[in-house]
């Protein structure tokens, strides 16, 4: 969800029919990147998947970790990974403002 080549892809939930004790936890922001996403874009995403599953049943996240091993060297710097999350946050409240 958070490279590019995959926002189109909440639109497989309008055929699909998740159980009812199941959530979605998509990912918002990117890892390979040290592009931020806009909150706005974020807010617009998680809106996508509350309209199909309902916004209880969706959990803004990474689309993967930063570093997987603490000896390994970041493909994006912390600074920006902290920015990430802000950014992913601040997309989290303004989706939580539209939808409730």
């Amino acid at each position: 969800m958070a490279n590019p080549r995959h926002y189109h892809e909440w639109k497989i939930w309008q055929d699909l029919k998740l159980p009812d004790d199941k959530v979605l936890i998509p990912g918002f922001i990117a890892h390979a990147s040290s592009y931020v996403e806009h909150p706005e874009l974020i807010a617009d995403s998680i809106c996508n998947y509350a309209g199909l599953v309902g916004p209880e049943r969706v959990i803004a996240g990474a689309d993967c970790g930063y570093s997987s091993r603490a000896t390994f060297a970041p493909e994006v710097h912390p600074s920006i990974v902290w920015e990430k999350f802000r950014s992913l946050a601040e997309g989290a409240r303004l989706a939580t403002v539209r939808l409730w």
